[in-house]
Parts: C-alpha cells; structure tokens; sequence
C-alpha cells in the first residue's frame, strides 16, 4: 500500500498526538493515583527539647516563649524580645535542664512525652492499617522541637496526601495550644504547590468515648490502691486576662470534669478542679493545684489522688511537677497518701477512641 506524501505528515501529526496524550495521561493519573491513594494524618503534641542539658533546653524555650498564642505580651512586643533574650534564657535554661533530667528516660529512651508520642503513633498506624488497610499515613510533628510540624507535614507530602486530618493531641481547647498547632500547620501548608484539603480536630473534651478511658483509668488504679478522700482533677492552666478575652479552655476543662465526675458517680465533695504550671506573676485561673495541695490537710483532707486530664501523654508536668513537686507540698503540709493517676499514654482504650475519631473525620474519604 502507497501513501501520498501528504497523507504520511497526516499519520504522523496523529501519531504524535496520540504519544503526547498517553504521555500527558500517564503524567496526570501518576499525580491523581499516589494523591488519592493515601490520606494524611497529623497528631502533635507540645513538644521538647532534644537532650535534658542547658544547650539543648535554650532554643526550645526560646521557640516556645517566642510563640505570640503564648505569651501575649502589651505593646511594643520588643519589650518582651528583650526580657526573654537578655534575662529569661540565660537564667532559665539551667533550670529546666535539671527538670528534664529528673524524668529524661522514665518512659522509654528520651523524652517520655517524645517516646510516648512515638508509641502512640505506632498503636494508631496498627489499628488504622487494620479497619482501612493502606489508606493512611500517619506523622508526627511537635509544635517546638524535633520532629517539627514543618517535617511532619513534608512527610505527608512527599506521600501525595491532599487530604490530610491534623489531630492536636490536647482534649481541651486553648489558643495558646491547639490554637498554635494551627498557626504552624497553616504556615507550613503555605509553601504547598497543591494545597491540600485538611480537617483539624480543635477539641474532644467530651467525647464519650475519650471520658470512658479517663473513667476507666481511675477505676484500675483505685482497684489497686483503694479510693481517696478526694480525687483532684489538674488541668494546665493559661492567665486569666486570656479567658477574659474570651478563650473558652476553661469551660471546656469544666465540661470535662463534669463529664468524668458523672461517669464515676462522684459526689460534689469528692472531686475538685484546678489549674497547674503557671508562668509570671500576673493572675492565672484558679483554683492552684500547688496552694490546693498545700491547704488540704488542715481541712482534714489526708488521701488525695491527682489525675491531668488535660494531658493526652505524661512529660514533665505531670511527671515531675505533680508526682513528684506538688506530692512533696502535699506531704510536708501534712497529708498522708498521694497517688497520682498516669495520663492516658498508650492505654487500649485511649488508642481505639482515637482511632475512630480519626476514622470518623475521614469517613467520605475512604468511600
């Protein structure tokens, strides 16, 4: 068979079209193939430093000081840069480098809520592979320190997640926590060539099946070491001018310790709610847990035991700044038993609620 000349050039114009769309098509289905194939999940935590020494806390510290949901200081902010740099980091670090020390290796290697986190992780890759097997990739980031939000994020990334459900491991809302995870998830996202769709978990303070773990975990322990005079619920605490401005972390610690009181049938006498770790001198929320645990004693109060609801992984403040500082105040003060109940960590039931959270804010993408 003869062809025209002019038919030949026809042939291979439509030749080379047809190449050019395969070639376009398999570019395009590589892209929509490894995007829709994954969906990303974000769980971040505080965070920490990367080694119990002055060094190492001094960048932490100054990153998390530094972060404005923080620490929101009156105008002009140079005034707080310069407090911070000039007397806060060269007095503190030393400090907080003997804090570290006292739990670094308590739960695992390293930080305990950096090892933790990491087993957590692990627990939730297992029970997401097994109810939607191959449709996640799970990251971890911190919000200061290693492993970074930024690094997290370029992880799911590099997995062609566009659709992506971030998870701030804090039960309650506050904008100097959860509301900070946000600003570092949406400044990362920024950079992005396609942006992804993502959720963001702001708070599961009453989430039932979150309440039923915390019951659950008073109930084990008390079945080992009996039940308290009082059962002291600890919460972190932030000043009072940012619930003034209208920050609802407070009413959300309330709700749950409402929710965990009921679902223990407590009487009113038998719990109470209180604020830790404060930071300066201005007011914060009350009640103290410090001055709390001094005052019980003399009211004939002698059994305490302190649960931190509010902290999804033991670390520092509930390792070494109740169970070990504010038993000391409590003891000295003349209490007799103090117990302090681990935070929900790894626990099973912890695990299979967060693993259907997760599930259920993902629900229309796995169809």
């Amino acid at each position: 068979m003869f062809y025209s000349e002019r038919d030949f050039i026809g042939y291979l114009i439509t030749l080379k079209n047809k190449i050019r769309g395969l070639i376009l098509y398999q570019c395009s289905n590589i892209h929509e193939s490894k995007s829709e194939a994954k969906i990303g999940i974000l769980l971040s935590n505080l965070g920490t430093p990367d080694a119990p020494t002055k060094k190492a806390v001094k960048p932490f510290l100054r990153q998390f000081l530094s972060d404005t949901r923080v620490i929101e200081p009156p105008p002009p902010k140079w005034i707080w840069q310069l407090i911070l740099n000039v007397v806060i980091l060269n007095l503190r670090p030393r400090k907080s480098a003997k804090l570290y020390q006292s739990v670094w290796n308590t739960h695992g290697e390293g930080s305990p809520l950096l090892s933790i986190s990491k087993i957590q992780k692990k627990a939730i890759v297992l029970q997401l592979e097994k109810m939607a097997p191959g449709r996640f990739i799970v990251a971890l980031g911190m919000r200061y320190g290693n492993p970074s939000i930024k690094s997290a994020l370029s992880e799911l990334e590099s997995e062609g997640c566009n659709n992506i459900i971030v998870l701030p491991l804090y039960p309650q809302y506050a904008s100097s926590s959860t509301g900070s995870v946000f600003d570092a998830v949406t400044e990362g996202l920024s950079s992005w060539r396609n942006v992804p769709d993502f959720r963001f978990i702001s708070s599961y303070n009453k989430e039932e099946l979150y309440i039923q773990a915390l019951a659950n975990s008073v109930k084990e322990y008390q079945a080992t070491h009996g039940k308290p005079d009082l059962l002291l619920m600890s919460y972190h605490g932030i000043p009072k001018r940012y619930f003034d401005k209208g920050d609802n972390y407070p009413c959300q610690c309330c709700k749950t310790t409402y929710l965990l009181a009921s679902k223990l049938d407590l009487k009113p006498d038998e719990y109470r709610m209180t604020f830790q770790s404060r930071l300066g001198i201005g007011e914060w929320m009350k009640d103290y847990t410090d001055e709390t645990l001094k005052s019980l004693p003399a009211k004939g109060i002698k059994n305490v035991q302190v649960i931190c609801p509010g902290f999804s992984v033991d670390c520092l403040e509930t390792i070494e700044e109740i169970s070990e500082e504010n038993k000391t105040y409590f003891m000295t003060s003349g209490g007799e038993s103090f117990g302090y109940i681990p935070a929900l960590n790894d626990r099973q039931d912890h695990i299979d609620f967060l693993t259907k959270m997760l599930l259920k804010n993902s629900s229309d993408w796995t169809v």
